[in-house]
């Protein structure tokens, strides 16, 4: 890949990363013999298919920050752990290293990987992107495709295709969401935006203290859903009309609600990323590297004692009216007006996101994943995603339903929410879910606007 200079939106993601880490991780566990010769050769393997996994940052004076061809391999790193912690040293991997420990964007490449092993055949592979180049489809995608490579080097077969070179994201845009067209949308969504702020008045996560932006740290939960849990969720979704992103974003909404005591009803604002890869002008494959999402917040209703499902099913309303309408990317477009051009000139833009940006609470959920339950002889389960937050938002949570299980992992800004905060948040969440999952269906409904 020859030199490239950062979109927008891809500028922006690298500006919060050097404020704090912010990285997007995928985790699966393995299960058979895996060598670390065979991981190093099939992460080579995965470097050489993709020209995002081969550049550096670039930032030099007087011209535009812009990726750069690097030679450096991908950094792999080995954990032994016991029988006693196997089910949680992923966990601590990601909490206490991969979610803070920096990816070195000036020498690249911006992804490395960690294999964690219990024994000779149990193994949790992690692989820590920069989301520069990578949302949670990616991240998940490069995971399964680094097994792959790993299965090709075991049985002699070829090499794996190369994958085409991209434009930025923002390139491939419609021609309605270009140009002057494109300002329009961006100017609607805005109004838009600024009229439902002002009829709704929504509440956000308050912080608990305050923590320089350059101070922040990602903590992270994990929390899942059991495969009888799920399809008992999908099927009280369907009754009720509702998706299950809807259902989720409301439990969320009622949890924050809850614990900021609002008594009284109102609305809270959680942010929805939108996988646009399908609306690209050529569309985008899921196998192919990049950060194809946007946010849009939904303000959603909040009435002490009623059910759930009337707050679920705004949420499903609302999230598909702003898709039809393009406001995720008009989010985007937002960026080449107001966007920061480099660190030093952040700082308006950075406090206006912490302000009203839709990332505050956010649910990034990516539906059912079909991760393969095998490749070549190994046994996979646990395919999931987390996201580091930097200076984006407070409380994060990410969900795929992948082998039957829900996952649902929880991140947070360790001190504006502390530890204990953000586990009660997460138990909340999941515990309004399955309160509403097993309500009577017969019971009468409450509407809430």
């Amino acid at each position: 890949m020859s030199r490239r200079p950062l979109s927008p939106l891809e500028r922006w993601y690298w500006i919060a990363d050097q404020l704090s880490p912010l990285h997007v991780i995928a985790r699966v566990r393995l299960r058979g013999r895996f060598p670390p010769e065979l991981a190093r050769r099939s992460l080579a393997g995965l470097q050489a298919r993709h020209p995002l996994l081969r550049v550096a940052i670039a930032d030099e004076a007087g011209r535009a920050a812009a990726f750069v061809p690097c030679t450096t391999a991908i950094a792999l790193r080995q954990v032994t752990a016991t029988d006693a912690d196997a089910e949680t040293r992923w966990q601590r991997e990601i909490n206490d290293r991969e979610l803070v420990d920096r990816l070195d964007w000036r020498a690249g490449p911006l992804l490395r990987a960690v294999v964690v092993t219990v024994g000779d055949d149990v193994h949790d592979l992690i692989l820590t992107v920069s989301h520069c180049v990578a949302d949670g489809t990616t991240a998940l995608s490069l995971l399964q495709q680094w097994i792959r490579i790993a299965d090709g080097c075991r049985s002699g077969a070829g090499e794996p295709s190369r994958a085409r070179s991209l434009p930025a994201p923002e390139d491939l845009f419609p021609r309605r969401h270009r140009g002057t067209k494109g300002a329009l949308a961006v100017v609607r969504a805005q109004l838009r935006d600024q009229i439902a702020r002002l009829r709704w008045r929504p509440r956000r996560i308050a912080a608990s203290a305050a923590v320089p932006f350059d101070r922040r740290r990602t903590g992270f939960i994990h929390r899942s859903l059991s495969a009888a849990q799920v399809d008992a969720l999908v099927d009280a979704c369907r009754r009720e009309g509702s998706t299950v992103h809807g259902a989720l974003a409301a439990a969320m909404a009622t949890a924050v609600a809850e614990d900021a005591g609002i008594g009284s009803g109102g609305h809270v604002v959680v942010g929805s990323p939108v996988d646009f890869r399908p609306e690209l002008d050529p569309p985008v494959s899921p196998d192919e590297v990049g950060a194809y999402v946007a946010t849009v917040g939904s303000f959603v209703p909040h009435q002490p004692g009623t059910p759930l499902w009337p707050a679920a099913r705004a949420v499903t309303g609302d999230l598909a009216r702003r898709r039809r309408r393009g406001e995720h990317l008009s989010m985007i477009s937002l960026l080449r007006w107001a966007g920061p051009t480099d660190l030093a000139a952040s700082d308006p833009f950075v406090r206006r996101v912490e302000r009203r940006g839709p990332g505050n609470l956010c649910l990034s959920n990516l539906g059912r994943h079909r991760f393969p339950d095998e490749i070549g002889p190994w046994h996979l389960s646990g395919a999931q995603f987390v996201a580091g937050i930097s200076v984006s938002g407070y409380f994060v949570a990410t969900v795929n339903t992948t082998h039957d299980h829900l996952f649902w992992n929880f991140t947070y800004v360790d001190g504006i929410v502390p530890r204990a905060r953000a586990e009660r948040l997460a138990d909340a969440c999941v515990t309004t879910l399955l309160s509403a999952v097993a309500e009577d269906p017969h019971r009468e409904r409450t509407t809430v606007v």
